[in-house]
C-alpha cells in the first residue's frame, strides 16, 4: 500500500483537507491525535516524558497539556527531544496501523512530517499552507488564545516555503472549501493513475 503523507503549519487547514479525504473513502491515521492518545496510555513514553520534564507533565495521571506547551514551545532543545520520544512510539503505532488497511493508499497526517522525518515512510508527500494572517485568526478563534502565543507556535514550526520545496503536493487553503475540493480531486486522480 502506498502512503501520502500530509502536514501543514498550525492554522493551514490540515484537517479540512484530511476531512475531504475522508469523505472521499480514504483511510486517514491523525499522528497527532495517536500521540496524544499514546502519551496518555504508553507508560514507557509517559515516563520518558516525565524524565524530560519534570513530574508537573502529568496531572493525577493526565497529561497537563498547558505546562507541557509552556515548557516545549519556549525551549527548542525541549520540542525537539519531546518530538524524539513521542516520534518513536508514533512510528511503531503506524506501522501496525498501515497493516490493517486496504486500498490503492492511505494518509498519514502529522504536523511535524519532515521535522520527524516521518516522510521516508511515505511514498507522496503533501502540504497544505495559508496566509500568515489567515492562520493566526484560524488558531485564535479554535484555541480561544491571544496573538502573541500563536505567533509562538508558528515561529517553532518550519517555515511554509520550505514545506513547499520539500513536498510532491501543496493545496493552498486561503478561498473556498469549492476549490479545496478541486486541489484535492486532482491530487487523488494523480495518485490514483500512478499507483
Amino acid at each position: 500500500m502506498e502512503i501520502l503523507g500530509v502536514t501543514g503549519g498550525i492554522g493551514a487547514g490540515k484537517s479540512t483537507v484530511i476531512k475531504i479525504f475522508k469523505e472521499k473513502g480514504y483511510s486517514v491515521y491523525n499522528s497527532d491525535i495517536r500521540a496524544k492518545k499514546l502519551m496518555e496510555e504508553n507508560d514507557s513514553l509517559k515516563q520518558g516524558i516525565i524524565n524530560l520534564l519534570g513530574k508537573k507533565a502529568y496531572l493525577n495521571g493526565s497529561l497537563n497539556r498547558s505546562f507541557i506547551a509552556q515548557k516545549i514551545f519556549t525551549n527548542h532543545e525541549l520540542l525537539k527531544q519531546q518530538n524524539k520520544l513521542v516520534h518513536a512510539e508514533v512510528k511503531k503505532d503506524f506501522k501496525n496501523w498501515v497493516s490493517e488497511q486496504s486500498g490503492k493508499f492511505c494518509i498519514k497526517e502529522t504536523a511535524i512530517l519532515f521535522e520527524s522525518e516521518s516522510y521516508k515512510d511515505c511514498n507522496y508527500t503533501l502540504v497544505v499552507t495559508a496566509p500568515e494572517r489567515l492562520r493566526i485568526k484560524r488558531v485564535m478563534k479554535r484555541d480561544n488564545i491571544p496573538e502573541d502565543k500563536v505567533k509562538l507556535r508558528i515561529k517553532n514550526q518550519w517555515p511554509q516555503e520550505k514545506l513547499i520545496k520539500l513536498s510532491d503536493f501543496h493545496i493552498s487553503n486561503d478561498s473556498s472549501i469549492e476549490n479545496l475540493n478541486k486541489q484535492v480531486k486532482s491530487i487523488i486522480n494523480i495518485l490514483e493513475n500512478q499507483i
